[in-house]
């Protein structure tokens, strides 16, 4: 049984929800950023129990469609940015529509209607949620997060930077501005 949640953007997260299932007597065949597979069918009384304890640090158990397709798209989105270092083979819309099997129109348009914002625009500020998190650790220079995070070059991330916080990449790397949004709150 497939079970879909809510909120879960890190690796902690699947280590919490692990430790909730197993608490539970479930037993998971995988644990992936937004969903968990047991082995077992649950009844709506432990769906319940168990939503009300994830719910305690954070995470919600999702029954609604549209629901569980945003967050797959988010998830999709958080792994790409925050996880994988390899880039993609093709552009973005090709990628989603091809790892959910939906065309990426009908996925613009949900997210948008749902989210109040585009896929690119919430893409773009996890891209700048994880180009301050490298900044502040200080061990790459511009030009190598810039090609770690495939932009076409440098002036491209610096006016993409720009644009979504009002500084230079060097003025917030000179500052020392520790001050990062959580992955839930991009």
């Amino acid at each position: 049984m497939k079970l879909y949640l809510k909120y879960m953007v890190s690796i902690r997260c699947k280590m919490l929800v692990k430790t909730e299932l197993e608490k539970f007597g479930l037993h998971y065949k995988t644990v992936e950023l937004g969903e968990a597979e047991i082995e077992e069918q649950i009844s709506p009384e432990q769906w319940q129990a168990l939503n009300a304890a994830l719910k305690k640090s954070g995470i919600e158990l999702m029954e609604d469609k549209k629901s569980i397709l945003i967050e797959k798209i988010k998830n999709i989105i958080v792994e790409l940015v925050h996880y994988a270092d390899e880039p993609l083979e093709v552009n973005f819309s090709d990628y989603l529509s091809a790892k959910l099997n939906l065309d990426y129109t009908y996925l613009a348009n949900l997210f948008s209607e749902t989210q109040g914002i585009t896929i690119e625009h919430f893409l773009i500020s996890h891209k700048i949620e994880r180009v301050k998190e490298l900044l502040i650790y200080d061990e790459l220079n511009i030009t190598e997060i810039a090609w770690k995070m495939h932009y076409s070059s440098v002036a491209h991330l610096s006016n993409q930077f720009k644009k979504m916080t009002g500084l230079t990449p060097s003025f917030f790397k000179k500052i020392k501005h520790k001050k990062r949004d959580g992955l839930e709150d991009v």
